[in-house]
């Protein structure tokens, strides 16, 4: 029994060093001295013990209990101490360091992003601050277009402007770079404008194809790989025609409400469709503002 008693003190230290708070060492005295702790446990089978042996076992266990008990309270004492010097109880658990996450819009413009990349798109971007030339007039919307009545635009002054659509970055681009130009523009504009669909500034994802021989099949093919790529391959869509007064021929393109699936809904106003972008050619007029010979240059947008 003395063998046991020793290990039972080994076991005993080793559990108490690594105690960190006070449930853990009220925890460590009912596992050693409780009613149904392992001391309490050994000292039950005294009886069994040769008589001769037993004021010596007796002696040991009675100063193997002391130690248990000091050092629960020196632990106990040593954890205050801690928690008075530094002002903070060190016994609590730490606190979870919560991780940050991508948001959600820029989680859908890289899947946008990587999608135009695989069909051979590149990425550019321009000027949030834009003139109104290359927001307005390059884009054949000069000062009298009836078209700039659409667009509730946000003045510094009368040239400057928070760009409202992200069709001036096309704009830069076709200035400076050579045939072909294959590229999406993504990013934040702005209008003053703010209803329950509408936002002061949300983004837009637009794309330019100027390339010889580019036809609105080409345009077409474009619009549905990826609407497929980012809905799913049975989400139906639909080109209407409509104007922009930057693309001839022009359409609006919806998809099969994702919602209700085509049945009809608050989200698509009961009519299984959603807008969801307007497309078309690039107008021969915006190839002039550009320098761009439009035999040589068809273009979708």
């Amino acid at each position: 029994m003395e063998r046991q008693l020793e290990e039972i003190k080994s076991s005993f230290k080793q559990t108490i060093e690594k105690a960190g708070n006070k449930e853990e060492l009220e925890k460590i005295r009912v596992e050693y001295l409780g009613r149904k702790g392992v001391l309490t446990t050994v000292l039950r089978k005294m009886g069994a013990i040769d008589p001769k042996e037993r004021p010596r076992i007796g002696r040991l266990s009675n100063q193997l209990k002391s130690f248990m008990q000091e050092s629960l309270s020196a632990k106990l004492k040593e954890m205050e101490s801690a928690k008075g010097e530094s002002g903070l109880d060190v016994t609590l658990p730490g606190r979870t360091i919560r991780r940050g996450r991508v948001h959600i819009l820029n989680q859908v413009l890289a899947e946008i992003e990587d999608i135009f990349i695989d069909l051979g798109f590149s990425v550019v971007s321009g000027p949030e601050v834009e003139d109104a030339y290359h927001n307005f007039e390059a884009l054949n919307m000069p000062l009298y277009h009836p078209a700039r009545d659409m667009q509730a635009t946000f003045y510094f002054s009368d040239n400057i402007l928070l760009r409202t659509q992200t069709s001036p970055v096309q704009i830069r681009v076709m200035e400076k770079d050579e045939l072909p130009i294959r590229v999406i523009a993504p990013g934040k504009v702005y209008r003053s404008d703010s209803d329950v669909s509408h936002t002061p500034m949300f983004h837009q994802v637009e794309g330019l194809w100027v390339e010889e021989g580019i036809t609105f099949a080409h345009l077409k093919g474009v619009l549905e790989a990826f609407v497929h790529a980012l809905f799913g391959l049975d989400v139906p869509m639909r080109f209407r025609p409509s104007f922009f007064p930057f693309t001839e021929p022009s359409a609006e393109v919806d998809m099969g409400c994702v919602i209700c699936r085509g049945k009809g809904c608050r989200v698509c106003g009961y009519t299984g469709w959603l807008e969801i972008l307007g497309s078309g050619m690039v107008d021969p007029v915006v190839f002039d503002y550009v320098g761009i010979d439009p035999e040589k240059g068809n273009g979708e947008r």
